[in-house]
């Protein structure tokens, strides 16, 4: 069986459209951060994900991944309140900042992992344009506080578009072909 550790919406969706059977069990255990990059940190998570998950289920394929924002070299997970999320999109505004995700596959006993780095510039927002996406609710489960899908944020990128949604398909797919995990 193939398992995705996440809890992701996205994530789900996303891996969707390229392995078509697969089961959703998030971890359960709390991961903490190591490392000293971006890439590390976010390898260190998908890894604590995967392996949580793979050593209740040893015989099933597992994929864990986890996305932050990076700016000036301070990492931004998800907002913890809506002054928190305020605070990320009003220092992000019209900013370059980059997207990491880290993704980890374990597949008959091996791990296999890899990064994806994607460069990101947000619309110059307004106090009120902050507010208001702020109260769709959308941005408090998202790493940086916004969705690239959510449209009239973004205003342009360079890189994979799967990664800042949360799962970077082109590293997924690489990662499957390398463990030889037939997923078509």
């Amino acid at each position: 069986m193939f398992i995705l550790a996440s809890a992701s919406p996205r994530r789900k969706e996303l891996l969707g459209e390229i392995v078509s059977d697969f089961a959703v069990l998030p971890s359960r255990e709390e991961e903490r951060a190591t490392g000293n990059t971006p890439s590390e940190v976010v390898l260190s998570l998908a890894r604590q994900k995967a392996e949580s998950v793979a050593k209740l289920h040893p015989e099933d394929t597992v994929l864990g991944a986890d996305t932050i924002v990076v700016k000036d070299g301070k990492i931004l997970g998800k907002p913890k309140s809506e002054e928190d999320a305020f605070s990320m999109l009003s220092s992000l505004s019209g900013a370059e900042h980059s997207v990491f995700t880290g993704v980890c596959l374990i597949a008959a006993g091996k791990r296999f992992s890899a990064f994806a780095e994607t460069k990101v510039r947000l619309f110059p927002l307004s106090k009120e344009e902050i507010l208001s996406y702020i109260a769709t609710g959308s941005p408090m489960d998202k790493a940086g506080a916004y969705g690239i899908q959510d449209g009239g944020i973004v205003s342009s990128y360079e890189g994979s578009y799967t990664n800042v949604v949360g799962l970077p398909i082109e590293i997924v797919k690489d990662l499957l072909r390398q463990a030889e995990v037939n997923y078509e």
